[in-house]
C-alpha cells in the first residue's frame, strides 16, 4: 500500500464541489488542508484513526466558504500555515516561498502560486527529497485551472497571467507527484473540470489543455473565456477568511420558534428559507418564503440569492436534519440563523395565518407557455424549449419584471424553478407556474424537439 492510499484522506463537499484533505503524519497527529468551517468530517475522519490535528494549511484566501483553520487552532492547538502575504490577522505561520515545515518525518514546502488570488501557495509533500504530492488548492485543477475573475473584472488578465506562470511552475515537478487540487466538479471557482478530483502531473501533462498551452496568450484566451457568473457570496467571504471567522463554541442548534415568532422575525426584515422539497412548497408555504430544497447545493443557493445580514427562519420536514441547515450557513458565512418553525407549516396552518400555494404541474399537463428557463447560459443552450426565455436563476431578481406574464418556470428537475418562482412571488409575481421535470420531459410529453443555441 502507498503512503497515499495509507495516510492521505480526501474529505469531498459534494454541494460546494470542494476536497479537504487529512494527513495522517504517522506519529498520532494529522494536518489539515483547506479544511472548511464545518468540521465534522475532519474530525470524524481523525477520530477513526485516533489523531490529534496539529497543522491546518490553507493554500488561499477563500471565497466559497470559510475556513476551518482557526478554529482547529482553538480546538486542538492546530498551526495554522498560510501564505505569509496574505495579512491575516489571527494567529499563524506565514511562509513565503520556498520555506519548508517540518511535519516530522515528512516536510511541507509552500510554492508561490498565484493566479485564483494574489497570495495563493501550493504545498508540496516531500518524504525526504521525494515530492509524493502537491496540494494545488485553486491554482492546478483536474484538467482545468481555477477562475481568475475573483479580485474585479478589472484584474482577471493580470491573474490569469499570473495563473499561467504558475501552472508552468507546478509542470516542473517530477511526474510521479500526485496532484490534490481543493475546487473540482460542482464549485464554482474551477474553470469547469471533469469527474476527477485527484490527478498526477503525468497525467496532467497528458489531458489538461491549459497545463500544456502553446503560450501565455492562448492560456489566458482559453482560461477567460470559460468562466461564468459565480455566487454573489464570493466576494465578501475572503475578507472574513482574512480577520479568521469567529471560533465557535459548539455545534450551534437553531431554535424553535413559534408561528408568531416567525411572524415577528419577518416584520423586522428577516427571511424565511423554505428547505423542504419543491413539491412541499407548492402544496403550501409561506407567503414570501423562498424555496431552497436542502440538498447538497443548498448553501450555494442560499448565498447567492439571500442576504447575509438579515435573520433567517427555516421551513423543514420532520425528518430534515437542520443541522445541516446550521452547518450549510455557517459555512458560507450566515450567522443570523433565528431558528426553525416549530411544528412546520402543520403549526402556521393551525395558528390560521395564509398560506400560499404554487402550482407544480407535470409535463404532460404543462401549458402551452410562455416559458422561462432559469438554468445557466450552457445549459440552455444545449436543448431548450422553443421560443423559452433564458434567465439564470443568479440573476432573477434584478430581472424579475422580463419574466413573462403567466410564464411557466422550468430548470433541469424543479428545484430551481420553484426557487425562482418564490422570487417571483416576493416580487408580487404570482401568477408563475412551475414544471416537475426539465425541458427534455416536456419534449418527450408532447413529441416536441427541443432548440439548442444561445441564451435568449
Amino acid at each position: 500500500m502507498s503512503f497515499i492510499d495509507e495516510h492521505l484522506v480526501p474529505l469531498v463537499d459534494q454541494g460546494l464541489g470542494n476536497s479537504a484533505y487529512l494527513v495522517d503524519l504517522g506519529d498520532g497527529r494529522a494536518m489539515a488542508v483547506d479544511a472548511a468551517r464545518d468540521l465534522r468530517s475532519v474530525r470524524a475522519a481523525a477520530e477513526q484513526r485516533g489523531l490529534t490535528v496539529a497543522f491546518a494549511a490553507d493554500t488561499h484566501l477563500h471565497a466559497d466558504f470559510l475556513s476551518g483553520a482557526a478554529q482547529l487552532a482553538h480546538d486542538q492547538d492546530a498551526v495554522v500555515l498560510a501564505s505569509a502575504t496574505g495579512d491575516r490577522t489571527f494567529p499563524h505561520r506565514g511562509l513565503d516561498d520556498g520555506d519548508e515545515i517540518d511535519l516530522g518525518g515528512l516536510t511541507l514546502r509552500a510554492l508561490a502560486t498565484p493566479g485564483h488570488t494574489d497570495e495563493h501557495v501550493s504545498f508540496v509533500l516531500l518524504d525526504g527529497t521525494i515530492e509524493l504530492g502537491v496540494f494545488t488548492g485553486g491554482s492546478l485543477l483536474v484538467d482545468s485551472a481555477a477562475r481568475t475573475d475573483l479580485l474585479g473584472a478589472d484584474r482577471t488578465e493580470e491573474l490569469a497571467r499570473a495563473q499561467y506562470r504558475s501552472l508552468q511552475r507546478l509542470r516542473e515537478l517530477p511526474d510521479a507527484t500526485a496532484v490534490w487540487p481543493t475546487h473540482g466538479p460542482g464549485s464554482f471557482c474551477s474553470a469547469p473540470a471533469r469527474g476527477e478530483r485527484t490527478s498526477s502531473i503525468a497525467e496532467q501533462k497528458l489531458s489538461n489543455p491549459l497545463l500544456g498551452a502553446p503560450d501565455e496568450d492562448w492560456f489566458v484566451k482559453e482560461l477567460v473565456g470559460r468562466l461564468g457568473p459565480y455566487p454573489t457570496y464570493f466576494d465578501r467571504l475572503a475578507q472574513v477568511n482574512r480577520r479568521g471567522p469567529a471560533v465557535l463554541p459548539a455545534t450551534p442548534g437553531l431554535p424553535a420558534l413559534t408561528a408568531d415568532q416567525v411572524t415577528a422575525v419577518t416584520a423586522g426584515g428577516g427571511f424565511v428559507i423554505d428547505a423542504r422539497p419543491a413539491a412541499d412548497f407548492a402544496a403550501g408555504h409561506v407567503p414570501g418564503a423562498v424555496s431552497i430544497p436542502l440538498r447538497p447545493v443548498f448553501a450555494t443557493w442560499l448565498g447567492w440569492l439571500v442576504p447575509a445580514e438579515v435573520p433567517l427562519v427555516f421551513v423543514l420536514n420532520d425528518d430534515q436534519d437542520a443541522d445541516e441547515i446550521t452547518w450549510s450557513a455557517l459555512n458560507i458565512g450566515y450567522e443570523q440563523l433565528a431558528g426553525t418553525l416549530r411544528g412546520g407549516m402543520s403549526a402556521w396552518r393551525e395558528a390560521g395565518l395564509p398560506v400560499r400555494r404554487t402550482p407544480f404541474v407535470t409535463a404532460d399537463a404543462a401549458p402551452a407557455g410562455p416559458y422561462l428557463d432559469v438554468r445557466s447560459g450552457g445549459e440552455f443552450a444545449s436543448g431548450h424549449l422553443p421560443g423559452a426565455i433564458n434567465i439564470d436563476l443568479g440573476d432573477l431578481t434584478a430581472c424579475a419584471t422580463e419574466a413573462p406574464q403567466g410564464a411557466v418556470v422550468a430548470c433541469g428537475h424543479g428545484e430551481r424553478a420553484m426557487t425562482a418562482a418564490s422570487l417571483l412571488e416576493r416580487a408580487g409575481r404570482t401568477d408563475v407556474t412551475v414544471l416537475d421535470g426539465g425541458p427534455a420531459d416536456f419534449a418527450a410529453a408532447h413529441g416536441q424537439p427541443l432548440e439548442e443555441g444561445p441564451e435568449r
